[in-house]
């Protein structure tokens, strides 16, 4: 099912003009590469990493140098005065950089006028390239009568601002979190619940101690192995009232404690799905396609993937139970029924890699369709200096202890408790997420809340002291732009790209970093300008609201909280 439809009209819209910009730079360097006889050529149209050497950069001359069997440098030369034609009075300099790259700074009257409209606009850096098209993104998933662990948080802290770039780009985004309700981690933990004689489970706590119990059982206990392995399987059949009651009374407290964190991240999800409900569709699924995609091997169902390059792996157990792949598989169908999509994105640990190739391999061979918009984004670990941990021991960092841990140092500088909450909850969503998705992170406590850059407090102390400057100025005088534009503001101009291309990539950490560099150049504006009662006060004063706008969307595209007061 597709929900493509004609994107809304985006006459007037600013956003839409200044991507006509990165578009109209494109199409003059292609209108020169045809004037030259390299029509086709692919290139890229860039930043340069330096602001001095101008707003846009391409490699077109290197990319079409071989066909045109001439020097990069010459061909260079040669597009130059093209592209300066095309462009007119949008460009003040087109010139040739290095061995063959060329740059383009555009003039200080276009970049006021954006300026002017950022300045303007709250949804500054909105896009439109997926209107019309519907998006699941499914992340978090901890797993009911365990407590949510630092792994967890990293997964909805990338996943949420993966779904809030996807988001803006125009895109309908549904949130997911799909938990383990049933399987052997749940009949470890209702075999300790037994153990402790507790009918009536009240705290995530509690629960989480009942499973590391049951764990060690389970290994040290041939008995206890037997009796976890029996509640397994009644678990799964889910005729034992009193079993099914407190399996019930277990699922609600671990749903109540992850919606807390929730809250506090700022995160939602518009369906809660359970492997309770994934496992009989997912069996049905498997065991329709014995023999053309599956095979039985011991009394068991397996899936070999050695024909795709992948390893074997088992579906269906010699007990008839389904293995977490066999879930997934049912998931897919469960979500397809429930809420059809264009894409369907899945975020787990890079350590499921393996496993997910293996489940899109088979979901791709008995519904390709639904294979196809499947896409798994791996993230990696969030490591402490405690070391390893597992909550099969018990010696986890839970996602709340994390968080009460930093919310404690923020409090020592900030006195109010809601702004000591969103520092905490802002240092500690930076810091997963400056790098991209796949890389491991090492999580120091007292460098997350540093003001000296590089953190969530020191981007929000930055947007802080701009609404500070702002508030303190009457705004009143006559309008004059300087003759040069601020190196504020060609960053700025850069934030709506910065955005589509985390997008695009799903890939948030664009974002944290464009704001790391955003922050630096507005300290540097504050400290190096006299912005009230100096020259061009008024016209310093919408530059100083445009970095406002931008730091607050930008901000809003990690989930990190916005304090006006630090």
């Amino acid at each position: 099912i597709s929900y493509k439809k004609e994107p809304a009209s985006s006459a007037g819209s600013f956003f839409a003009r200044l991507h006509l910009m990165h578009d109209r730079i494109r199409t003059a360097v292609e209108d020169a590469l045809r004037t030259l006889g390299a029509e086709g050529t692919s290139f890229a149209v860039e930043w340069p990493a330096d602001l001095a050497h101008g707003d846009f950069a391409t490699n077109a001359a290197l990319a079409a140098a071989k066909a045109l069997g001439k020097n990069p440098k010459e061909v260079a030369e040669s597009l130059v005065p093209l592209i300066h034609e095309s462009l007119g009075d949008l460009v003040t300099s087109v010139e040739v950089a290095g061995p063959g790259f060329v740059n383009i700074r555009l003039a200080p009257s276009t970049v006021t006028e954006i300026i002017t409209n950022a300045a303007k606009d709250a949804g500054w850096g909105k896009g439109d390239a997926q209107i019309g098209e519907r998006v699941m993104v499914e992340y978090s998933c901890p797993n009911p009568f365990k407590e949510m662990h630092i792994g967890h948080l990293m997964s909805t802290v990338i996943g949420e601002a993966v779904a809030r770039v996807t988001e803006n780009t125009g895109a309908d985004v549904l949130r997911d979190s799909y938990g383990g309700d049933v399987g052997p981690h749940v009949a470890k933990a209702l075999w300790g619940l037994r153990e402790k004689g507790i009918t009536e489970p009240t705290t995530a706590k509690e629960q989480g101690d009942a499973y590391a119990h049951g764990s060690r059982a389970y290994e040290e206990s041939p008995e206890a192995k037997a009796e976890i392995d029996a509640l397994n399987r009644a678990i799964y059949d889910g005729t034992d009232r009193e079993l099914m009651e407190l399996w019930r009374k277990g699922k609600d407290v671990s749903l109540a404690a992850f919606r807390e964190l929730y809250r506090i991240l700022d995160t939602h999800f518009d369906y809660y799905f359970f492997e309770s409900e994934t496992a009989a569709p997912g069996i049905e699924a498997v065991r329709r396609h014995i023999g053309d995609v599956f095979e039985e091997s011991e009394g068991a169902v397996i899936y070999r993937g050695e024909k795709k390059g992948l390893h074997t792996l088992v579906f269906i157990t010699s007990q008839g139970t389904p293995t977490y792949e066999t879930k997934e598989i049912g998931l897919a169908y469960v979500k397809e029924e429930r809420a059809a999509t264009d894409t369907v994105l899945i975020l787990t640990a890079a350590e499921q890699i393996g496993h997910f190739r293996v489940v899109h391999a088979a979901l791709e061979d008995i519904a390709p369709l639904l294979g196809a918009k499947t896409t798994h984004i791996p993230h990696g670990f969030l490591r402490l200096t405690e070391g390893k941990m597992s909550s099969r021991e018990g010696n986890v960092i839970t996602a709340a202890g994390l968080i009460e841990r930093v919310l404690e140092r923020a409090s020592e500088k900030n006195a109010d408790p809601l702004v000591a909450e969103q520092v905490a909850v802002g240092a500690i969503k930076y810091m997963i997420l400056r790098q991209a998705p796949g890389g491991d992170i090492i999580f120091d406590e007292e460098k997350s809340l540093s003001l000296e850059g590089d953190s969530g407090p020191y981007l929000q102390y930055a947007r802080a002291r701009a609404l500070s400057v702002i508030s303190q100025a009457d705004g009143s005088g006559e309008m004059s732009a300087p003759e040069n534009n601020y190196a504020l503001e060609h960053l700025i101009v850069r934030f709506p790209e910065v955005a589509a291309r985390a997008a695009r990539e799903r890939a948030p950490h664009h974002v944290t970093q464009y704001l790391t560099q955003l922050a630096s150049a507005w300290n540097s504006f504050y400290a190096e300008e006299r912005i009230r009662g100096g020259e061009h006060e008024v016209y310093k004063l919408r530059v100083a609201q445009a970095f406002v706008n931008t730091m607050t969307r930008g901000l809003w595209l990690l989930g990190i909280p916005t304090p006006d007061k630090m």
